[in-house]
């Protein structure tokens, strides 16, 4: 008798089967090998027609979602559209597929339910990481655990690495996945049951595209739904899902003393009671990111090793030799006494709260796409310790309404380009406004920022790239973004020298 897992993790039907995969860039070429290897015949779409050649060499042709658009019962030819995250549920060529019943799979579902096929053998261990913050970090301190145990595991899904990709290595073979997902990920994947899986946090994030925060936080529960649920029970939120977790084992982590049955700081070390007696896994003080943020996510990546018993000093190997990523609250200059931190990846309020409160004195530059989020909280509780704040980005009226309400005496300057338009409604008698040359890029935009910055800062001040928004309004990646903010910061002349600042030396 075949069971029902047999049943959907069964892909021969798809042996001739007409697949539209939505989406040509990397999350959708990596869907296409397997999928041809599977026997489907693959057609990709995407807003245009560059990756053509490249899809071509996969397997695959390829045609522009307009053209679906504009005929939508053409979608009626194919059997599934597998989806690239970035697709929202109310996309048109989605909806099409939807009210045509057809079914419709992410990039993450197809990939669980490939590996579970038994189409690159028998099936990995799935670590799941989510949250809104701090996912990267935490899967790759999880990463790094995997490799201080000495077994093959990847790091994979939105920290870059596809996790077909990762499937398909055979030398050696992959056997443990670090799988970070997105809230997008795991909305297209209802499928995946981890082995362990962890929601760190939930704060407002990409209410635009999920239409709400109880969608958003359903999203994130999905991580949940497996043999061992983790929660942060520091945060409400988070927390309350794991109440309602539908996996074997839940539990949770905390910055204090843990619980029965959690993990926690104790003396200075991170303690496992959830998995052990009060194991002693690591000391605080040796996380890197430090500070509370680094901590927490170093007990939600100890949680997930331990649920799959890694024992506590393997533990603490791989987190010693975790170190903190680029763009992640990464010191990258000092002129005189004032600091400089990257912390671009800081995308929402929530993940930036963290990063200014690290530091008595900042300047705080903010700004680029809000996506839906609130900045009142943020502003109202980091605007005691706030020197000054530099503002750029399509939002940035949006955060200095904020702080003419909240923290009204703290000197604002706001840069615009040239083909910016000035959108705050609430301009306090401190704001400046910086107009730029039209035409002037992204990368101008933030070496006029971080002048203003320097100017603000009084010594002993840190100036903190934590925009509390997303970078694409302005530029490639949040990367980019924080590689403009470091090479701001190198070209500043030092006020005691009148030399370069030494920013290159403290990378």
């Amino acid at each position: 008798m075949t069971s029902s897992a047999d049943s959907e993790n069964d892909l021969s039907w798809l042996r001739g089967t007409r697949v539209l995969v939505a989406g040509g860039r990397v999350s959708g070429q990596a869907t296409i090998e397997p999928l041809v290897a599977l026997g489907a015949v693959v057609t990709v779409a995407d807003s245009t027609l560059d990756f053509a050649q490249r899809c071509a060499e996969l397997g695959a042709d390829m045609v522009t979602t307009t053209s679906i658009e504009d005929a939508p019962d053409s979608i009626t030819e194919y059997g599934l559209v597998v989806t690239s995250p970035g697709f929202r549920p109310d996309a048109p060529i989605l909806a099409a597929a939807a009210g045509h019943g057809i079914p419709i799979w992410g990039d993450v579902e197809f990939s669980w339910r490939v590996d579970h096929s038994g189409h690159f053998g028998g099936p990995r261990k799935w670590l799941v990481v989510t949250g809104t913050n701090g996912k990267t970090t935490t899967t790759s301190m999880l990463a790094s655990i995997l490799d201080a145990a000495g077994v093959v595991g990847r790091a994979c899904g939105n920290i870059g690495l596809p996790i077909l990709d990762a499937l398909a290595e055979t030398s050696p073979r992959v056997e443990y996945l670090a799988v970070e997902l997105s809230s997008f990920q795991l909305h297209w994947a209802p499928s995946v049951r981890p082995d362990a899986g962890v929601v760190l946090n939930v704060a407002e994030d990409h209410l635009d595209w999920h239409g709400g925060m109880s969608a958003y936080a359903e999203a994130k529960s999905r991580a949940l739904s497996g043999k061992v649920a983790v929660v942060g029970l520091d945060d409400a939120i988070a927390s309350e899902l794991g109440t309602r977790a539908t996996a074997d084992i839940v539990t949770g982590f905390r910055l204090g003393e843990p619980g029965e049955g959690e993990l926690g700081v104790e003396a200075g070390h991170l303690v496992d009671n959830a998995f052990g007696d009060h194991v002693r896994l690591a000391e605080a003080a040796s996380i890197d990111p430090a500070g509370p943020a680094g901590v927490m996510d170093a007990l939600a990546a100890a949680a997930l090793a331990r649920a799959l018993g890694f024992e506590a000093d393997v533990v603490e190997r791989g987190l010693a030799a975790h170190k903190v990523g680029p763009h992640r609250g990464a010191l990258v200059g000092r002129v005189g006494s004032v600091v400089y931190i990257d912390d671009s990846k800081a995308t929402n309020p929530h993940a930036a709260r963290p990063s200014i409160l690290a530091h008595d004195r900042v300047v705080w530059v903010a700004g680029g796409l809000l996506k839906g989020a609130s900045v009142e909280q943020l502003v109202s509780e980091v605007g005691p310790r706030l020197s000054g704040a530099v503002l750029l980005g399509r939002d940035a009226g949006v955060i200095e309404d904020a702080l003419a309400r909240h923290a009204p005496d703290v000197p604002v300057v706001h840069v615009l380009s040239g083909d910016d338009e000035a959108v705050s409604e609430n301009s306090s008698n401190s704001t400046l406004t910086i107009r730029l040359p039209s035409g002037a890029d992204a990368d101008a935009v933030m070496a006029a920022v971080v002048v203003e910055a320097a100017e603000l800062a009084s010594p002993g001040d840190a100036v903190v790239l934590a925009p509390a928004a997303a970078s694409l309004d302005m530029f490639a990646s949040y990367g980019h973004r924080g590689d403009s903010f470091t090479a701001a910061v190198a070209a500043l002349p030092d006020p005691f020298t009148d030399s370069p600042g030494q920013a290159g030396n403290l990378l």
